[in-house]
């Protein structure tokens, strides 16, 4: 087999980029699709509610280069931005995420470069949601090139917060009267009594589920 090689030591174009963040993403999107039919096939539950993924745009990347004190340049992109391909899972529980997170981070050709958990450390704004940096091997036909991805779990409730957060910030370009952090703050807060809830209903269900069924087959014996 042939000896990976790191993403800048190979690439000198923007289509090339592209091309490669692109497979990385349909790599990692099959893996997640194949964990998903199969949980749903052993333990007849499926833990994911959705998956979408996106490439960066070209404005976003620029922008995170300059923030960060970065040239404009494809090598600094490769090297600096690490979300430029990313995917999204949304669960319905917490349990869910953590569930997840091990299984990607078993699978063997798939390299965890980096976790941050946002659930048990939110940001400072009240953002939670687990991510995972990794990277994927794409098999061209003259070499190897190891290509990373950004993988974010988080619940329905996580999902629904964030995406309102980013759009208010947009529109304050980052820059939000403090009320309004506040308030967001809050919110989150809620979002997260919301979540913890959810989970100690749903392992009620499960657990209800489990006797009802003991006690039916008890019956049956007797």
């Amino acid at each position: 087999m042939d000896t990976p090689v790191t993403f800048n030591e190979d690439v000198d174009s923007w289509k090339t980029v592209m091309f490669l963040y692109n497979s990385a993403l349909k790599e990692v999107g099959t893996k997640l699709e194949i964990l998903r039919d199969e949980f749903q096939y052993i333990h007849k539950y499926n833990p994911i509610e959705y998956i979408k993924s996106r490439i960066k745009e070209p404005e976003s990347i620029v922008k995170k280069l300059k923030r960060n004190g970065y040239e404009s340049t494809i090598d600094n992109m490769v090297t600096y931005v690490k979300d430029i391909a990313g995917i999204r899972i949304v669960c319905s529980f917490t349990s869910d995420i953590y569930r997840l997170a091990e299984m990607i981070g078993k699978q063997n050709d798939l390299t965890v470069v980096s976790v941050k958990d946002y659930i048990k450390n939110p940001k400072d704004s009240g953002y939670k949601s687990y991510h995972m940096l990794v990277t994927v091997p794409i098999f061209l036909s003259d070499r190897v090139v190891d290509t990373k991805v950004e993988i974010q779990i988080r619940t329905i409730a996580m999902d629904f917060w964030a995406s309102l957060e980013h759009k208010i910030y947009y529109k304050f370009e980052g820059n939000a009267p403090e009320y309004i952090s506040r308030d967001l703050r809050e919110c989150a807060g809620i979002v997260s009594m919301l979540d913890a809830k959810m989970l100690s209903l749903n392992e009620a269900i499960l657990q209800a589920k489990e006797e009802q069924e003991e006690e039916q087959e008890l019956n049956k014996d007797t």
